[in-house]
C-alpha cells in the first residue's frame, strides 16, 4: 500500500524559500497523480499544487503561481514542491496526497493523509 512522507518544512523568514519533499513507499508514484494541500491554524485544509502522473502536467491556486513550483523524480520515487517568496500567510502544514483520480488528487485528497511538515514564516 502506497504510504508519504512530508518533509522539508521549517521556520523561514519572509521572502525566503523552501523546499519540501514529499516521499512514497509500497508503490510508485509514477502510477498516480499527486497534490500538495497546506492548512493553516483556524482555517480549512486548501490545496495548493498538483502534479499529473501521466505526463507531468502542472496545477497551482492562484495563490502560489508564480512562487511555487512542483516536480517529481521518479527515480527517487518522490515529489517536490519548491517554495520562493514565502510570506506569513504560507505558514501551514504541508500535506501530500496521492490518488489516481486526477481530480481528487489535485482539490480534495482521498482522506489518507499524513503528519504533513510545518512550514513557519516568520520574522
Amino acid at each position: 500500500q502506497l504510504q508519504l512522507v512530508e518533509s522539508g518544512g521549517g521556520l523561514v523568514q519572509p521572502g525566503g524559500s523552501l523546499r519540501l519533499s514529499c516521499a512514497a513507499s509500497g508503490s510508485t508514484l509514477d502510477n498516480y497523480h499527486i497534490g500538495w494541500f497546506r492548512q493553516a491554524p483556524g482555517k480549512e485544509r486548501e490545496g495548493v499544487s498538483c502534479i499529473r502522473g501521466s505526463d507531468g502536467v502542472t496545477h497551482y491556486a492562484d495563490s502560489v503561481k508564480g512562487r511555487f513550483t512542483i516536480s517529481r523524480d521518479n527515480a527517487k520515487n518522490t515529489v517536490y514542491l519548491q517554495m520562493t517568496s514565502l510570506n506569513p500567510e504560507d505558514t501551514a502544514v504541508y500535506y501530500c496526497a496521492a490518488d489516481r483520480t486526477w481530480f481528487t488528487a489535485c482539490y480534495y485528497g482521498n482522506g489518507n493523509w499524513g503528519k504533513g511538515t510545518l512550514v513557519n514564516v516568520s520574522s
